[in-house]
This record gives structure tokens, sequence and C-alpha cells, in this order.
């Protein structure tokens, strides 16, 4: 290969690499939950292929919320489809609603090359597992790389898979709702999502035979099939001239995995009398519930219904826990178990003692819970010699040990440095003592680490969870033991950083003399890299006598008067306004003053109204009544009138009237001069001198300003006088011109 080809391959084989890292496009479908979401575009009557196919080519496309209408009488089902930018599906603490005849479907990009080309790839069950049946455990740093391990699989055929959320632990197995006996089902499982692979074929769908039969749901059979004539959505419909004609076309269909069919009868004229469906009893959040409810109606519109069958898997025996080198594709910080041991919660030595290890060291863990970190402080019996380290980022957190009895490793609350997660509010990370500065023994201790943050009053608590480690030498993939850890409830109050106003010039210079129309930058600051967030409402500029006010930000933290004073914007941790100075007519002097609440995590911002736009606020209460924005992200109109007579007339209930005790009243202060207006002396500070900041207002000197020109009160008030002075001039000239003209004049003779 001559080196001109080298330069034109080089680019290519660049742009190769690049794609295959950033993963395939997938989705995951969700049978009658929905989200909340932001909806930017919505489409009538179309199919559910076109309405997913329809979000995957859109880039901007999250999440697709496809719904149809029952309607027996025409002669298609009437549709609906919402493509949302943003969805709460991406946030593991959310809950869905149920919904009737809705599929949620929510893109994702996993990385495989085993994504296969249909619809959606997984079916997902909310807080759901199957329990007892894994194969395989995995250390999986996000959702999509334990979907990426199930589909890049080679041991064992991976029917679903498991997800914690809290403790990053992603469970594999040959197993569904199909293959297990009768007696075992899906257990709820908080902070559990529960997955199952559609990316099957027809033969592997089952661990042993595959059979179609009429399904025995505790109703009649007839009420069965008229529930999926008038329910189901018809994902495919076929001619066929039997039974066994419309079983073999769900059998070696392809765009989608066919878990049951509807047989309509022998074929009359051109209709389709064979339909299939990528549903089935199991897939419905009620199960053989469903086809009880009396709350749908069975209508019955004269045509045949026909029988419904559905695929059955033949029971056979449960299949071994293997070990071995997991197939995983994804970026999982460290892969951890299978098969979990019973006796997995004993200690490796024989003190007993679960916190020591067989060498006779024993160690004692304690977990501070701090603003921007955990701090994680580890006593030991005897001088210590090796390591401490988050599990999965050894290279980027740790602390070497050389012969101490304490020491200390600080978990990051953000970014990937330590990898510390949270869900909820809940921080995790999972700490390895080692003994080696390069390998891990079975002399090794690793705990969980939890720290739960609340607003009120803070409790803290943390959970360490030493894993036994079983055979030396060999990799720690085959090795780590996972059991549920033991919390041990601790009283702690980390105080939440107390948030300040800063008023700003163009420069971004702090500033206390400006003059009107000046562009400033109003910004309400709490200090980075904290768990908390912050929203500001009921913002008020006040004169320096406190006579005039006038409200920037309403009640429900949407601006007043934007053209005056815009919304709040998220800049970091901090929220800012960029604006231009304005003063009172009798005042020199702005106070600002405005209601800071925090949040864990990212607040929620307000949806306003202005104008025809709508814009977001980051100034919110904990109450969502009078958000602009419903259920589905759909935004209704309101004027600021409406909004604040809403306001006024709505009552406070409890939780919110004890919540406003949370809330921190914080106040700046800025000395605003007319346009070509000089600040006095005692005005100006002195850049050398250094004034310590209060922390929640800035503390400034009591001024007495000498005006060189007349105020307008002082013109008005000289007017009037001069105005009273020549009406009374004007009726003295009168009064003696008519006593004149009236007086009769007097004859001489």
């Amino acid at each position: 290969m001559t080196s001109d080809s080298w330069h034109v391959l080089r680019p290519l084989l660049v742009l190769l690499l690049a794609s295959s890292c950033a993963g395939r496009t997938a989705f995951e479908k969700l049978t009658e939950y929905d989200f909340r979401g932001t909806t930017y575009y919505t489409i009538q009557n179309l199919s559910l292929w076109e309405c997913q196919g329809w979000c995957k080519e859109e880039p901007e496309c999250a999440a697709a919320s496809f719904s149809f209408v029952i309607n027996p009488l025409a002669p298609v089902q009437e549709t609906l489809c919402l493509l949302q930018n943003e969805t709460m599906a991406a946030n593991p603490s959310a809950v869905p609603k149920r919904a009737v005849s809705l599929y949620y479907m929510i893109k994702l990009t996993v990385r495989s090359d085993n994504v296969c080309n249909r619809p959606w790839q997984f079916e997902r069950v909310p807080s759901k597992r199957l329990a007892g049946l894994d194969n395989a455990h995995i250390h999986a740093n996000s959702k999509q790389d334990c979907l990426a391990a199930c589909l890049n699989e080679k041991r064992f055929v991976c029917r679903s898979a498991e997800y914690s959320y809290a403790t990053l632990q992603c469970h594999l197995s040959e197993h569904d709702r199909r293959t297990v006996d009768a007696g075992v089902g899906l257990e709820d499982a908080a902070g559990v999502d529960y997955f199952e692979n559609l990316c099957l074929g027809a033969s592997d769908s089952c661990r042993t035979d595959r059979t179609y039969k009429q399904p025995s749901l505790g109703v009649p059979e007839d009420q069965v099939s008229h529930y999926v004539d008038m329910h189901y959505y018809v994902d495919k419909e076929v001619m066929a001239n039997s039974v066994a004609a419309c079983q073999r076309a769900c059998e070696i269909e392809t765009d989608f995995l066919c878990r049951s069919y509807l047989y309509k009868g022998p074929p009359s004229t051109n209709s389709h009398n064979c339909q299939l469906f990528h549903l089935d009893h199991y897939t419905l959040p009620d199960g053989a519930d469903t086809y009880q409810s009396t709350d749908r109606p069975l209508l019955d519109d004269g045509e045949r219904t026909g029988t419904y069958f559905e695929n059955v898997c033949a029971r056979g025996p449960v299949g071994a826990s293997i070990t071995g080198e997991s197939g995983y594709g994804g970026d999982s910080a460290s892969s951890s178990t299978f098969s979990p041991d019973p006796d997995s919660g004993t200690s490796d030595g024989d003190s007993g003692d679960i916190n020591c290890d067989p060498t006779g060291v024993c160690y004692d863990v304690s977990v501070h819970c701090k603003d921007t970190r955990i701090a994680v402080e580890v006593a030991t019996n005897r001088p210590f010699n090796g390591r401490i380290y988050a599990l999965g980022r050894s290279e980027t957190c740790n602390i070497a040990v050389i012969n101490s009895d304490k020491f200390r490793l600080d978990l990051t609350m953000a970014g990937q440095d330590c990898n510390t997660q949270s869900v909820n509010g809940v921080y995790t990370n999972t700490v390895v003592i080692q003994h080696h500065s390069v390998v891990m023994t079975k002399t090794d201790k690793i705990y969980k680490i939890r720290c739960t943050y609340d607003m009120s009053p803070k409790n803290i608590t943390f959970g360490m969870m030493p894993i036994r480690q079983d055979g030396l030498g060999e990799d720690v993939s085959n090795r780590l033991v996972v059991r549920d850890p033991d919390m041990i409830p601790i009283t702690s109050a980390p105080e939440a950083p107390p948030p300040r106003i800063r008023i700003l010039d163009a420069a971004l210079r702090e500033v206390e003399t400006v003059r009107i129309g000046d562009r400033l930058t109003f910004r309400i600051e709490i200090p980075e890299q904290t768990p908390y967030g912050i929203f500001a409402r009921s913002c008020v500029a006040m004169a320096k006598d406190s006579r005039s006010t006038f409200q920037i930000i309403d009640d429900d933290g949407c601006p007043v008067e934007p053209a005056i004073f815009p919304e709040f914007t998220k800049v970091g941790s901090a929220l800012q306004s960029m604006y231009d100075a304005f003063r009172f007519t009798e005042s020199y002097g702005v106070i600002f003053q405005c209601n800071v609440k925090y949040c864990l995590g990212s607040c929620e911002p307000a949806r306003c109204k202005n104008g025809r736009d709508v814009v977001r606020s980051y100034g919110r209460r904990k109450r969502n009544v009078r958000s602009l924005s419903d259920g589905r992200g759909h935004v209704q109109e309101t004027t600021k009138e409406a909004a604040l007579a809403a306001a006024a007339i709505l009552p406070v209930d409890a939780s919110e009237a004890g919540n406003a005790e949370e809330e921190m009243s914080i106040s700046q202060e800025i000395l605003v001069l007319d346009l070509g207006e000089e600040a006095a002396d005692h005005f100006k500070t002195d850049p050398h001198q250094v004034v310590e900041e209060e922390p929640y207002y800035t503390a400034t000197n009591k001024v007495n300003l000498f005006e060189t020109c007349p105020t307008r009160s002082s013109v008005l008030a000289l007017a009037v006088t001069c105005a009273i002075l020549l009406l009374i001039y004007v009726l003295t000239v009168f009064y003696f011109v008519m006593r004149k003209w009236i007086r009769p004049q007097k004859s001489l003779r």
C-alpha cells in the first residue's frame, strides 16, 4: 500500500472506529406505562412502526409515546404519536404512570454490534425483578452497558436482564417470564428495572420446545379472543388458509418477535383473517387479570372474533449458574460476580468478625457525608500498608497507605473520577481496601458506601458491605460475591452552603454603584461541586426607604416584566439573569430580595409564558399546580394577571407551609445613578481595601446624597406655588378693576 493511499484510507478508518465506539441506536418499550416529557411534535393516525421510525430518524427525539383509541365502528384505529425531546424516563427515580392502550418507546445508545434491526430491542418493566434465576452478575456503569452485556453474552442465551441503579449491579439470566415455572414471577424491587431481550430469534425465545396454545386465563376463551380483537394493536395482518398457516406466519416472522396470533376463520373475499402480535398476557402489567377487567367495555359489532393463541415454552429443568469470562461489551467499572453464594456474608478468617481479615487486621470504617464529597475514614488495629480506592477507578480515585493505622479517602460526588452514583438523593460507591499495590487477594476488603441526603431533617446513613473473595491469584471478576449491606444509621447534620447575591458588570466585576441602563448580571450563587441545586422565587426590588416596591419574579418563579428583568437561567450551580440597571424615582438605592430554596440535584425549572414564547426559569415551588406545563409537556396558555390572581386565591397546603420555614431570604443593595452622574467620594471603594463578605448580604455604609439638581417633587411643588401666586395676583387685579368700574362717578356742580 502506497503512502498516498494510506493517507486517503486513514480518515475513513478513524470515522469507522468512531462510529463503532459511539454505539448503535436502540429502543426500549414499556407497555401501558407513560412517563412525563416535553412534546415537540404531534402526529395523528400513524402506525406504530411509523411513529417509532420518526423518533429514530429525528436527532432531537428522546422518546415516543404511541396511543390508540378503540373505535369498532371505524375502519382503522385512531392513533396519536407524540415525539418528545425531553423525558423523565432518563431519571432512575421517576415513576411512570399507568395508561391504557399506550406504548412508550425510549431511545438508547447501546455499544453492541448485536443490536437487531427491529422497532425495539428490549421490553422494560419498571421496579420489578425475576429473583433467584441469575446466570451472571456484572458491575455496569449504566443501564445501557447492562443491556449491551445481555446482547453480547455468548455462554448462554440472555433472555432477560435486571439493573439496579443504586448498586450498579447487572444480573443476566437465561430465563424470562415465560420460561419459569407457574409459581415463579416478577417481584417488586425499588430502584431495579427488568428487561426482556427482544432481539432473540423464534428458536431462542424458549429454553426448550416452543408451541402455541389457547391460554388458560380464568375467563372464557371467547372473552379473551374478544378482548384481544378490541384492545390489542395489530402488528401485522396476513391471509391464511388455516390455523396452521397463521401459526406458521407467526413462527417465521422476523420484523418483530411474534408471541401470539388471532385467527378469524377461513378467508372470505380479500380481508385479512390472521393477525400477529408482539404481545401476550405476560407483557401486560396486570397479566391474566387484564381480561377480567370490567372497566373496559367489550363491544360486539357483529363481526367474528376468532381464536386466540399464545406461544408457550415447555417447562424444563432450571440450569445451574455458570462462571467464567463475561461477554460484556460495554464500559463496566469491573465485573463483580456470577452465581451468588449464600455464605457470602461470613468472614474469611477464623475471628468471626466481618471487619477483620485472615491476617489479623481489623478495620473500623466510618463515613462522613459532606456537601461536596464523601469522606471514608479507616482506622486499623495495626499499621497497614497498601492502598484504598474506588472500585473501577483505581487510577483516578485512590490513596496510597504506608505504615499507617489511620487513613482517609475522599470520594467526589460529581464527575467520573470516583464514579459516585446518585439516585433520588442517595449517593453510593464501592471502596476497596487492598494490601498489595497491584493485585487483589482474598485478604482484601470491599465496602459499599451509601450517603442519603434529606432536606428536612438531615438524616445521613451509610452502609458497609464487606465482600468475601474465594481463590488466590484469580481474576477479580470471578471472585467477588455480593450480599446486601447492613445499614448502620447515624445522626448528622450537613449544613447546606449559604447562598448570596452578586451583581456584576459587563466585565464580570462585582459592583456597588452603577448608572441607569448599565448591562448587569444578577447572580445567586452557592459553592460549586455540591449535591444541591437552588431555585429562587418571590423576588422584589425595593427603594432604599422601602416605600416603593417592584416585583421582578413572582411566586411561581416567572419574571413579572421580562423586558425589565428576564427569567433566571442556570449557569453551573448558580442562577443568573442579565438586565439593564434601573432605579426608583425617589431613591438612588435599590435593594433586591429573593426567597431561595434548595433541591437535591438540579431543580426543575418553571415554564413561563412570554407572549407566544415559552421560557424556562429556574425559580419554582415544590408544588406544581400552577405550572404552565401539563403531564405530557403541552403548554397551557395563561397570562401574568391570571397567574397572580390564581396565586392569591389558592390555599397553601400543610406540606408547603411546613417547607416555607426552610426558605432562605437573601438581599443585596446597589446604588444606581442617573446618566452622566458621578458617585460621591465615600461611595468609591478602595481597591486595596479588603472587605469581608457577609454570607447573606453585602452591607453598605449609610450615605446622604447632596443633590445638585432639583428633583421632580421639588419642581412640581415650585410649579404649584407659582401657579397659586399667579392666580392670587390675577384675582387681585380683577377685584380692583371691577371695583372701579362698578363705583358710580360723582358729578361736580
